[in-house]
Protein backbone atom coordinates (compact mmCIF):
# COMPACT_ATOMS: atom_id res chain seq x y z
CA UNK A 1 0.00 0.00 0.00
CA UNK A 2 1.32 3.43 -0.91
CA UNK A 3 1.31 6.36 1.50
CA UNK A 4 1.79 10.07 0.98
CA UNK A 5 3.91 11.09 3.94
CA UNK A 6 6.52 13.51 5.20
CA UNK A 7 10.16 12.45 5.19
CA UNK A 8 12.36 14.53 7.48
CA UNK A 9 15.61 15.74 5.96
CA UNK A 10 16.34 18.76 8.15
CA UNK A 11 19.11 19.25 10.66
CA UNK A 12 18.69 19.06 14.41
CA UNK A 13 16.13 21.65 15.62
CA UNK A 14 15.62 22.80 12.01
CA UNK A 15 12.87 20.59 10.57
CA UNK A 16 12.56 20.40 6.81
CA UNK A 17 10.47 17.74 5.13
CA UNK A 18 10.00 16.13 1.74
CA UNK A 19 6.44 15.23 0.80
CA UNK A 20 6.87 11.77 -0.71
CA UNK A 21 4.95 8.76 -2.00
CA UNK A 22 6.42 5.63 -0.42
CA UNK A 23 5.49 2.10 0.55
CA UNK A 24 3.70 2.06 3.90
CA UNK A 25 6.08 -0.52 5.39
CA UNK A 26 9.28 1.04 4.11
CA UNK A 27 11.97 2.26 6.48
CA UNK A 28 11.92 6.00 7.32
CA UNK A 29 15.12 6.75 5.41
CA UNK A 30 14.49 4.52 2.39
CA UNK A 31 14.08 5.76 -1.15
CA UNK A 32 10.56 6.98 -1.97
CA UNK A 33 8.59 6.09 -5.07
CA UNK A 34 8.29 9.80 -5.94
CA UNK A 35 9.08 13.13 -4.31
CA UNK A 36 6.03 15.41 -4.53
CA UNK A 37 7.47 18.51 -2.91
CA UNK A 38 8.99 20.15 0.15
CA UNK A 39 7.64 21.58 3.42
CA UNK A 40 9.49 24.02 5.69
CA UNK A 41 7.40 24.64 8.84
CA UNK A 42 9.79 27.13 10.52
CA UNK A 43 10.01 29.61 7.66
CA UNK A 44 7.91 32.76 7.91
CA UNK A 45 5.38 32.13 6.45
CA UNK A 46 5.40 28.32 6.28
CA UNK A 47 6.72 27.21 2.92
CA UNK A 48 5.03 24.38 1.05
CA UNK A 49 5.97 23.49 -2.52
CA UNK A 50 3.95 20.63 -3.98
CA UNK A 51 3.31 19.14 -7.41
CA UNK A 52 -0.49 19.25 -7.22
CA UNK A 53 -1.05 17.26 -10.42
CA UNK A 54 1.13 14.40 -9.19
CA UNK A 55 -0.53 14.44 -5.75
CA UNK A 56 -3.94 14.18 -7.47
CA UNK A 57 -2.59 11.31 -9.58
CA UNK A 58 -1.41 9.31 -6.55
CA UNK A 59 -4.61 9.99 -4.60
CA UNK A 60 -6.63 8.74 -7.59
CA UNK A 61 -4.49 5.58 -7.67
CA UNK A 62 -5.15 4.75 -4.03
CA UNK A 63 -2.29 6.34 -2.08
CA UNK A 64 -3.39 7.12 1.48
CA UNK A 65 -2.02 10.31 3.07
CA UNK A 66 -0.85 10.27 6.68
CA UNK A 67 -2.56 12.64 9.14
CA UNK A 68 0.00 15.43 8.73
CA UNK A 69 0.14 15.05 4.95
CA UNK A 70 -3.67 15.13 4.82
CA UNK A 71 -3.71 18.42 6.74
CA UNK A 72 -1.25 19.93 4.28
CA UNK A 73 -3.16 18.65 1.24
CA UNK A 74 -6.47 19.95 2.60
CA UNK A 75 -4.83 23.32 3.19
CA UNK A 76 -4.03 23.47 -0.53
CA UNK A 77 -7.62 22.64 -1.45
CA UNK A 78 -6.93 19.52 -3.52
CA UNK A 79 -9.94 17.71 -4.93
CA UNK A 80 -10.76 14.15 -3.96
CA UNK A 81 -9.97 14.55 -0.27
CA UNK A 82 -13.63 14.56 0.77
CA UNK A 83 -13.84 10.77 0.39
CA UNK A 84 -11.01 10.29 2.89
CA UNK A 85 -11.83 9.67 6.56
CA UNK A 86 -11.73 12.66 8.93
CA UNK A 87 -8.56 13.46 10.82
CA UNK A 88 -7.95 11.68 14.09
CA UNK A 89 -8.16 13.72 17.26
CA UNK A 90 -4.89 13.52 19.13
CA UNK A 91 -5.25 13.26 22.87
CA UNK A 92 -2.35 14.45 24.93
CA UNK A 93 -1.73 13.27 28.46
CA UNK A 94 -2.05 16.79 29.84
CA UNK A 95 -5.41 17.31 28.18
CA UNK A 96 -6.71 14.00 29.52
CA UNK A 97 -5.70 14.93 33.06
CA UNK A 98 -7.18 18.42 32.80
CA UNK A 99 -10.41 17.23 31.18
CA UNK A 100 -11.19 14.46 33.67
CA UNK A 101 -11.45 15.56 37.28
CA UNK A 102 -9.55 13.59 39.84
CA UNK A 103 -11.68 10.88 41.45
CA UNK A 104 -12.98 11.99 44.81
CA UNK A 105 -11.72 9.56 47.41
CA UNK A 106 -12.94 9.97 50.92
CA UNK A 107 -10.31 10.54 53.56
CA UNK A 108 -9.60 7.48 55.68
CA UNK A 109 -11.39 7.63 59.01
CA UNK A 110 -9.22 8.84 61.82
CA UNK A 111 -8.85 6.37 64.65
CA UNK A 112 -10.45 7.52 67.88
CA UNK A 113 -8.33 7.34 71.01
CA UNK A 114 -10.06 6.58 74.35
Amino acid sequence: MLKIKLQRIGAKKQPYYRVVVAEARSAPGSLPVEVLGHYAPLREPEQLELKKERAQHWLAHGAQPTDRALRLLRGLGLEGLQALPPLKAHKGKKKERAASPAPATPAPPSPEKP
